[in-house]
């Protein structure tokens, strides 16, 4: 131990120093740069002066030992150099300090050099003329000065290391002496250190504490099996024989049988095959007793169960195995749901794709006489926006299922969203005789704009899609119980009670006879669905059929409900 604590004072010291000192030289050597950046600056900016009042003579008269100056035409040919011979310079015009500086009136570069371990700072500066005046100076790189600092480096981190060495050594010592001077045999009779009393107390007990283990053991093993009574999951553990040990009703009432576990267990431990004997099922027990993992889909009381078998191995030899089971009769009718999903698209996309084809085909023929083209070419219009439409919708829905949108809640007037997507219909509402009418109050909500907006205009479009012609749509927001409700009524064609869980569904609509003229993709009010339940909205749903529907959304009141509605509360009524 003694050790140990000697090793890690010693090495912390090393590191605290090492640490130190490169931060140090770090701090330094930036400062300087900047320091020889700011004087190649302020020296440019008095040479350019002199330039422009006396010309080429003040550069000339420059001493011998200045910095190198060097003055460049437009063009990037070399006027002046007062280290090399202009004539035989190569054209600067694709210097990166050159081409900045025309550019934004000033410029500064560093070229390193790998050979002599030394870089060369450009600091260029744009003259009235547009020629540029270019000061440069050398200076060591990084990895030069290290190599210079090593040997007094090395001397002081030697230096230290002494130092801490020494009193590392004695440090440890102390801390260790009144250790290896306790009487374990006395416990409550050792003076030591305030930190080791919880580990005398506990051997002064420890046959007590022992004793309180096993009760505590056996408590536990209880809570345990209390717990995973409550598990959804279900857990079954067998032994290398098959038989089971324990496990959970969870279990069995996945597998649709009778809870009581006791029945298998204890003395009427019985074999795992009598809960199931189907052949996925036997064929997981068996990789399970043979050493491997398996994992298969079980059937089971009309639903679906993940099955996963994992080994118990101890010196090589399989002790048993642990049987996980979770009910995925959901995910297997999300998958349904997805499947049919796809063939209705597979179906809306494919019905004016063949109407483009076919238009197409028979322009491409010759069979469309030239007054007839622009008839057609509409035609073709028409379903490639349909097309476009319903693949733009399909895509919001994804989106807004998979929880991808990168958006951020904001406060806005929902009146005011409410009032712009008012303006946007009147338009299509008045050429069907259709009155759009906006009733309420300024109200601040904290949701998503686009989202927002996306819902609102939808269900505003609908209203006036499923409407009478002399009807009307009336878009009102109100306060009501810690609540801003926003209502969409109508004077349409309802919705019956049938009809009215599906119609949230993506692609289904009431009045199949009238879908082609009233045009859309179906997919509205599915978009509202999801819309609502990425925003955190409840939607409520309220029709008679042959005289309307009005579709509330319910947005949390900031004002008056500052805290956030917990999710369970959100959800589709109707």
């Amino acid at each position: 131990m003694t050790r140990r604590i000697f090793r890690a004072v010693l090495s912390v010291s090393f590191l605290v120093c090492i640490v130190g000192m490169v931060t140090v030289f770090m701090i330094l050597f930036h400062y300087f740069d900047g320091q020889l950046t700011k004087e190649l600056s302020s020296e440019a900016k008095y040479l350019a002066l002199s330039v422009e009042n006396y010309g080429m003579q003040a550069l000339e008269d420059l001493p011998d030992n200045s910095e190198r100056v060097t003055l460049v035409a437009p063009d990037g040919k070399v006027l002046f150099d007062n280290h090399a011979d202009p004539d035989k310079m190569d054209n600067h015009a694709n210097r990166e300090e050159i081409v900045e500086a025309m550019k934004n009136g000033s410029a500064k570069a560093v070229r390193r050099s790998d050979t002599i371990q030394k870089q060369t700072v450009y600091y260029a500066l744009k003259l009235s003329n547009n020629c540029v005046l270019r000061v440069s100076s050398t200076q060591y790189t990084v990895v030069a000065v290290l190599a210079g600092m090593i040997q007094p480096f090395l001397w002081i981190t030697f230096a230290i290391l002494m130092a801490v060495g020494l009193l590392a050594s004695r440090i440890s010592r102390k801390i260790v002496e009144p250790l290896n001077q306790l009487d374990l045999e006395n416990p409550d009779n050792n003076e030591s250190y305030d930190e080791l009393a919880p580990l005398l107390t506990k051997i002064s007990f420890q046959q007590k504490t022992i004793q309180r283990q096993l009760l505590q053991a056996k408590q536990q093993q209880e809570d345990l099996q209390m717990i995973t009574n409550y598990m959804k999951e279900g857990i079954l553990l067998i032994d290398n024989k098959g038989e089971i040990l324990s496990g959970n009703t969870s279990a069995l009432k996945i597998l649709g049988i009778s809870p009581d576990l006791q029945i298998f267990i204890g003395k009427h431990k019985k074999n795992i095959l009598a809960i199931n004997r189907s052949e996925p099922f036997r064929k997981a027990v068996d990789a399970v007793l043979e050493g491997r993992h398996w994992e298969t889909i079980l059937e089971a009381d009309g639903g679906y169960c993940q099955m996963t078998a994992n080994p118990v191995v101890r010196d090589g030899e399989v002790e048993g195995g642990v049987l996980l089971f979770v009910d995925v009769t959901e995910q297997r009718q999300n998958e349904m749901l997805r499947r049919e999903f796809t063939a209705n698209v597979s179906h809306e996309l494919k019905t004016p794709l063949t109407s483009i084809s076919g238009f197409a085909e028979i322009m491409k023929d010759g069979f469309v006489k030239p007054q007839d083209v622009p008839q057609f070419a509409g035609k073709i219009f028409d379903e490639s926006q349909r097309l476009i439409a319903l693949v733009g919708d399909i895509i919001k829905i994804s989106q807004l299922d998979e929880d991808m949108l990168p958006y951020e809640k904001e406060e806005i007037d929902l009146y005011e969203l409410s009032e712009q997507i008012v303006s946007r219909l009147q338009n299509v509402a008045q050429n069907k005789g259709i009155t759009m009418t906006l009733t309420g109050e300024p109200v601040t909500v904290k949701t998503v704009r686009k989202i927002a907006d996306e819902v609102i205009y939808n269900l505003c479009d609908n209203a006036i899609k499923y409407n009478r012609p002399d009807g009307s749509v009336k878009v009102s927001i109100t306060r009501e119980d810690h609540q801003v409700l926003l209502k969409v009524e109508d004077t349409g064609i309802g919705i019956s009670p049938a009809d009215q869980r599906r119609v949230f569904e993506r692609f289904y609509r009431v009045d199949k006879s009238h879908s082609k003229q009233i045009g859309g993709t179906g997919l509205g009010l599915s978009i509202v669905k999801h819309g609502a339940a990425y925003l955190g909205v409840k939607i409520r749903l309220e029709s008679v059929l042959g005289e309307g529907s009005c579709f509330s959304l319910s947005f949390p009141d900031e004002e008056s409900l500052p805290q956030k509605c917990d999710s369970e509360d959100l959800g589709l009524e109707t």
